[in-house]
């Protein structure tokens, strides 16, 4: 990835694009490659831009930010798509999260909020607002009691005792130096051992290794 976080915005309101890109170009790490006005130009510009950051709409004419984020991420494993809408229903918030967006803001969000987020998502970390956090732990507690609509736990590659343990601190909500801290380890050893469970189950970021868990078992959200 590049020192410069690279950023592309895809929505179809001109101002908001103004309005976040104005945002964005505020923060020296970070610059504006590019602006879409719906889906299907979004990923031709992925394409020709490579950016290591999408903020994306939900509801946009001819291709929707769910259908453009599946896309996207299918293509380009190394782009991260943060998702940024007025929307904070399940309907949006979950379908969006399984297309493999990294995170997901309102449009609302502080200036701030979205600066950090969209550096959180360039780590490799995953950004919720806390206004859709209940959201998803509702739908994730509902898959968890029947995943596959047989009444079983979804089966998922083994862990070590070790990537459990993380797994099961990541699920508490601590953050990888949190965890580091509650084992003993370094947050560099953290971070590989998340990078293994990703690899394991297919997930992008921490947010589908906290789903992907709870719908096996392994964590139980309170």
């Amino acid at each position: 990835m590049s020192e410069v976080v690279r950023v592309l915005i895809i929505d179809d309101e001109a101002l908001v694009r103004r309005a976040l890109a104005f945002f964005v170009e505020e923060h020296e790490d970070m610059t504006v490659v590019g602006e879409a006005k719906d889906g299907v130009v979004g990923i031709q510009m992925c394409r020709a831009l490579k950016p290591d950051v999408v903020l994306m709409d939900i509801q946009m004419p001819i291709m929707d930010g769910v259908e453009a984020t599946r896309h996207i991420v299918a293509e380009h494993p190394e782009i991260r798509v943060l998702a940024v809408t007025a929307f904070t229903s399940e309907a949006h918030v979950v379908p969006a999260l399984r297309a493999g967006a990294s995170g997901y803001l309102l449009k609302d969000s502080e200036p701030g909020q979205i600066a950090a987020a969209i550096r959180h998502v360039y780590e490799g970390g995953a950004a919720i607002a806390p206004e859709v956090t209940r959201v998803l732990i509702d739908s994730v507690r509902r898959d968890a009691r029947d995943p596959i609509g047989t009444g079983e736990a979804l089966e998922v590659e083994a862990l070590t005792d070790r990537e459990r343990e993380v797994v099961e601190l990541l699920g508490g909500g601590l953050s990888n130096q949190e965890i580091a801290d509650r084992l003993y380890l370094s947050e560099a050893t953290v971070k590989t051992h998340l990078g293994r469970v990703m690899r394991k189950w297919g997930a992008r970021d921490r947010t589908q290794v906290l789903i992907t868990a709870v719908r096996a078992g392994i964590v139980q959200l309170v």
